[in-house]
């Protein structure tokens, strides 16, 4: 077998042609009458040439009511079909999507809001809310579609944003518009723009190109074999680029059916897949451990699966998940949303436990270096990953706002991802360890400075670290814990926190655990020594919410 991953050859050989829009009106020709959405749990299903005609006059709508050409649009929805058909009507009409995490709110949403100024948002009726309560920061909305089920629900939205000084209206006026000539869309034009999270400081928007998100799912299409013969199920938020360029993306340009379900479920998971007829599914993080740990039952194999892609894989059950349900191949990638998927599987290979896969040298440069010099490491040496892009546009061009991040990240003219990874003699790499100052929770990314300032608020704390400590699962990644202070004359009471958290903070991000200590160990230059804090780390001074309140709290939606 070789060092590298060979087995990616593009679907559309032109890369002039990787645009959504080109896509869409090719696959609306090829597979007109073939179902593209499914959504089970409202019933709905639509074909490739019905989606085509929606987000024409989705996007038809948007520029008739002054939304040009490059605007960012807001889309903060649970998983939906109008979610897709608003991703799918911005990408024809030139404008980008900017996906906003259901979970957010105070900070975390505002910072994105203020960052890409969005000239339009798209959102649901029972997350207006978040809009006028920070007005403020959202004032380059110009105009709400609000999507609802509940025609009262819908007009009190309505009302509420337009009492705060907004113009909005319900999503469904802008189906009902007719189809105009849209502007021209080119590869290299904005697409979209994913928050990733923050490291040592505030999260931040990637850029991607329609050629970037093309290449995304045209990757994954590789890498799971899909064909147009294929059900790709997804039960991710379409928020993340887990469900929606590594998901419902490929299954577009692949001209496969994707069935979209509301939300993950270890214990429906299995009966999920054998009613959808799925043959691809995808996980992130714990999912998997989520569901094997289900009791099994007799119909477990009674499905068309025949590839997972885990991310990661979790090595130690992976053959017994596989027998139990009848599972063909786990594929595997390193990638970030910079820098699509560097790093990549190839389908079938017997890989050593831990590798994550070959690097895809056709269509990237890849090195490890030490991260203090930039100078390359060895085989078997621990060093940092580095990325850049052969082919124009195929890689994000920066952070969307923030140039200062945008040439940090981008030093030597190499995209530095902070992450440690080691590489054997036959091309395998492993990832080590983060080496940026970050979290990952179930599957969400989580900035420890986002957190830090949010309990920096509450009047008890008089400074905090937030620090990652291993999970219970595997594959489980991180636990939040934050160390605190207290301020003069105050203590701390973990429940009041909590409580104070659970108003403040998305849902993943709420810390864990919490550890009282006198003063945070710091540098000469009075920056906090994370790395004494992680080798404390949870000990009998820590508070565990799971042993106090029993529960970590859930998403909202």
């Amino acid at each position: 077998m070789t060092t590298t991953y060979d087995d990616y050859v593009p679907t559309l050989p032109d890369r002039a042609d990787w645009t959504l829009a080109n896509i869409l009106a090719w696959r609306a020709t090829t597979h007109p009458d073939a179902v593209y959405l499914d959504v089970p749990h409202t019933g709905e299903c639509y074909t490739y040439s019905e989606v085509f005609d929606l987000a024409r006059r989705i996007g038809s709508g948007l520029i008739r009511r002054g939304h040009a050409k490059g605007d960012r649009v807001a889309i903060m929805l649970p998983n939906r079909s109008e979610y897709i058909l608003s991703w799918l009507g911005t990408g024809v009409a030139g404008l980008a999507e900017v996906p906003v995490n259901t979970a957010y709110q105070g900070s975390f949403f505002e910072h994105q809001i203020r960052t890409v100024a969005p000239s339009a948002a798209i959102v649901s009726d029972a997350l207006a809310d978040r809009f006028v309560e920070s007005a403020d920061a959202c004032r380059s909305v110009r105009r709400f579609y609000v999507v609802g089920d509940d025609a009262s629900a819908r007009g009190l939205a309505i009302g509420a944003l337009r009492a705060a000084g907004f113009e909005a209206e319900p999503f469904s006026d802008l189906l009902g518009s007719g189809i105009d000539p849209l502007p021209e869309v080119r590869a290299r034009d904005l697409a979209s723009i994913f928050f990733t999270s923050g490291t040592t400081g505030l999260s931040k928007g990637v850029t991607m190109t329609h050629a970037h998100m093309v290449l995304e799912a045209d990757e994954c299409i590789s890498l799971t074999r899909l064909t147009d013969a294929d059900v790709y199920l997804s039960v991710g938020p379409l928020f993340h680029g887990n469900a929606q360029f590594l998901a419902a993306y490929p299954a577009l340009l692949a001209g496969a059916r994707f069935v979209l379900r509301e939300r993950f479920s270890a214990s429906r998971w299995s009966t999920w897949v054998r009613e959808s007829g799925a043959t691809v599914t995808n996980f992130v993080g714990v999912m998997m451990d989520f569901v094997w740990k289900q009791p099994p039952a007799d119909d477990d194999r009674d499905n068309d699966l025949r590839c997972i892609f885990a991310a990661p894989t979790a090595s130690s059950i992976v053959e017994g998940f596989r027998d139990r349900f009848g599972v063909e191949a786990f594929v595997e990638v390193f990638g970030l949303t910079e820098t699509c998927m560097p790093i990549m599987t190839p389908y079938g290979a017997e890989r050593p436990p831990g590798a994550a896969g070959k690097v895809v040298a056709d269509w990237f440069d890849v090195r490890l270096v030490d991260p203090e010099t930039d100078e390359e490491v060895g085989d078997g040496e621990v060093g940092e990953l580095v990325v850049r892009a052969r082919y124009p546009f195929t890689m994000s061009n920066g952070y969307f706002g923030m140039p200062d991040r945008t040439a940090e990240a981008m030093r030597n003219c190499w995209f530095h991802t902070g992450d440690g990874l080691r590489r054997d003699e036959h091309g395998w790499f492993y990832f080590v360890d983060r080496l940026k100052d970050s979290l990952r929770r179930r599957g969400e990314n989580i900035s420890s400075y986002e957190v830090e300032q949010a309990l920096l608020q509450h009047p008890g704390v008089a400074e905090c670290a937030v620090v990652a400590v291993p999970a219970d699962q595997e594959a489980g990644e991180d636990e939040v814990m934050a160390f605190l202070v207290a301020a003069p004359g105050e203590a701390i009471e973990p429940r009041d926190l909590w409580e104070y958290c659970d108003r403040r903070l998305p849902y993943f991000a709420v810390p864990r655990y919490l550890r009282a200590i006198g003063s945070l160990p710091k540098t000469p230059s009075e920056k906090v020594r994370k790395s004494t804090l992680r080798e404390i780390g949870v000990d009998g001074d820590t508070v565990d919410r799971m042993r106090v309140l029993g529960a970590m709290p859930e998403r909202p939606l």
